[in-house]
């Protein structure tokens, strides 16, 4: 694989970029290596500026539900674009994704779209707090919400202890602020509540995590989680930044049947260009402004051109519903055959998969809590990564993350990533 391009514009981007990128993961600090740049893609595929040709199973960390570039969602643009980009005003679009997306989420009554699922948390939180008029908010080990600061923590050097800071500029007073539980472990929430008692605003959580490699959450787990929040009068937000109308048309709460207070959105909800939002039940989302005194406010929010995409993705899933058949048909006809090569070479590695969504863990043990995702071996990773993207499959370039199946991977693309698997197993396993 010929990468000459891709490095001598790395060299140029290290020098105007933090990292050589805008974004850490892009950079391959994780399995080392020189990033390659892309250049375009369509359907199934990628395409970088040495003209390599890559399966891809980022899809743009999940938006590209429908693979990249469909016909269907480039009209919409096309047509949104000739009108214009932007206008700070309020347009007929914003009014019917809002419709739609209460159609298809029965949690959502009222929504506010952002720009991004960062945004969407924050906010998200803030307007907990105002409901509650509580100051604390519990997050899980592992889970990623962005990174507004009160995000960026980690579980301190005690169990069931308030969070530490991870990030330098991330002040010890939002640290106090956040504690940190253990995915899955319902007794960890508990203790947490018990301890102050009255004081926690709102629990987050991803229904199914994504940003410790895919880790779904029990269902009684999320049940007696969402029978805490009411008894103590706790705001419950699910992230499905990267779940919602990925997993299932209404999402991971559509699958576990459990509805939050409050949900959080992102990428397919714009078609694959940068949104969020944030919405759920009236009487919290009537708090926002200008109907409300919890302030929150974007000069791009509600963007026609995102929200055109959005439109146009989600129109298209309301009128398809049979996509989310065949992409559990795809995806678990991939699982199977990774399942089958780790047989072939007798290795008990770890695959978690829901939908379209899955990792492959290299750890004998099962994947249940961030504790078990870290015990992955990411050096063999690393290898395994290497050895994919130079035959011409891209997986994401770090352990604990997600890759994702779309309805533009065909069945030779999937038979020749198994094919490809098998390979680099040979060479990696002998």
């Amino acid at each position: 694989m010929n990468i000459t391009k891709s490095k001598e514009l790395y060299e140029k981007a290290i020098k105007v970029l933090p990292g050589g990128v805008n974004s850490p993961v892009r950079a391959f600090k994780s399995v080392g290596g020189t990033p390659v740049f892309i250049q375009k893609g369509s359907g199934s595929k990628i395409y970088d500026i040495d003209g390599n040709e890559y399966i891809d199973y980022i899809g743009s960390w999940g938006p590209h539900l429908f693979g990249h570039s469909p016909d269907f969602i480039k009209e919409a643009l096309i047509e949104a674009i000739e009108n214009g980009t932007s206008f700070g005003t309020p347009t007929e679009i914003e009014v019917r994704v809002a419709e739609l997306v209460r159609e298809l989420v029965p949690s959502i009554e009222m929504i506010r779209f952002v720009n991004s699922g960062t945004e969407a948390t924050m906010s998200a939180v803030r307007v907990a707090r105002g409901y509650t008029k509580r100051n604390k908010i519990i997050k899980f080990e592992g889970s990623y919400h962005g990174h507004a600061d009160f995000f960026l923590i980690k579980a301190g050097s005690g169990a069931l202890t308030f969070g530490i800071p991870t990030s330098p500029g991330v002040t010890e007073g939002n640290a106090k602020d956040t504690s940190v539980a253990d995915f899955n472990n319902i007794d960890s929430v508990k203790n947490l509540i018990q301890k102050n008692k009255n004081e926690i605003a709102a629990i987050i959580i991803e229904p199914i995590a994504g940003n410790m490699g895919v880790v779904p959450a029990e269902k009684s787990f999320l049940e007696e989680l969402r029978q805490i929040c009411e008894s103590e009068k706790i705001v419950l937000i699910f992230d499905e930044v990267m779940t919602g109308f990925r997993v299932a048309k209404g999402g991971a709460q559509e699958i576990y049947n459990i509805q939050p207070d409050l949900t959080t959105f992102g990428k397919i909800i714009g078609g694959g260009l940068p949104v969020g939002a944030y919405g759920g039940k009236e009487e919290i989302m009537s708090l926002v402004a200008p109907s409300g005194p919890v302030y929150q406010a974007g000069t791009l929010s509600g963007n026609p051109l995102a929200m055109a995409a959005g439109y146009s993705a989600l129109s298209y899933i309301k009128s398809h519903p049979e996509i989310y058949n065949d992409l559990e048909n795809k995806s678990a006809y991939l699982a199977n055959g990774f399942i089958n090569n780790l047989k072939l070479f007798n290795k008990n590695f770890q695959l978690n998969r829901v939908g379209s969504m899955m990792t492959l863990f290299f750890t004998e043990n099962e994947v249940k809590t961030y504790n078990d995702a870290i015990k992955s071996d990411t050096n063999l990773f690393a290898k395994y990564f290497w050895g994919m993207l130079s035959r011409g499959i891209y997986l994401p370039p770090a352990q604990f993350e997600a890759f994702f199946v779309s309805t533009a991977h065909s069945n030779d693309d999937l038979q020749k990533t198994i094919e490809t698997q098998r390979e680099v197993f040979s060479e990696i396993f002998g």
